[in-house]
């Protein structure tokens, strides 16, 4: 349970937080204005920035397996494509959520918004803890969230204990596609 969830919270990490506060600062301090000017364009630099935060991710992914299994984690190594899928869906998904305060919030208040956004994902989104462990109420909405879709899938290709399985996927697909869309059509330069 442990280890998808701390993959699925890397992912989430550097996707959303990392690159959703940096752009915001290198958007207050006008650098993305100069980016502006150029023939780059929104798609591009949302594009950019998401295969960015993929190399940073495969490094961080790779490590933490490393660790898990030096530590005696026994998954299921062979299922590399759902992984793959998985951290390049939720890559989008975060990075777009991140991009998205990033470009339409002021530097100091993405920051927090960053910042609360991860703690309410870490804490309600199933990354850490269950979600039966959630009160009922919170449970059915938890699931839509994509931190919990990103867990979820990573689970149920690592260990084989997905709890949504297809409905999982579903949920990140849709956020995966929904997000980066929304950062693209909102994101200002300055």
């Amino acid at each position: 349970f442990l280890l998808p969830g701390i993959l699925a919270l890397a992912v989430m990490s550097t996707a959303m937080v990392s690159l959703g506060i940096a752009t915001g600062f290198e958007r207050s301090y006008g650098v993305l204005k100069r980016l502006g000017a150029t023939p780059l364009g929104t798609q591009r630099l949302v594009l950019a920035k998401c295969l960015a935060v993929v190399l940073v991710e495969v490094v961080q992914l790779l490590v933490l397996v490393g660790v898990g299994l030096i530590l005696g984690w026994r998954g299921d190594l062979g299922a590399v494509a759902p992984v793959v899928g998985a951290v390049l869906l939720g890559t989008l998904a975060f990075a777009g959520i991140g991009l998205t305060l990033a470009g339409t919030l002021r530097g100091e208040v993405n920051l927090a918004a960053q910042n609360g956004l991860y703690l309410v994902l870490l804490l309600i989104g199933g990354i850490m803890f269950p979600l039966d462990s959630l009160p009922s109420w919170l449970q059915a909405p938890a699931e839509l969230l994509p931190s919990s879709a990103l867990a979820d899938v990573m689970r149920g290709a690592l260990t084989e204990t997905s709890l949504n399985g297809g409905a999982a996927w579903i949920v990140l697909a849709v956020w995966a596609l929904v997000a980066p869309t929304a950062a693209a059509k909102l994101f200002r330069w300055q």
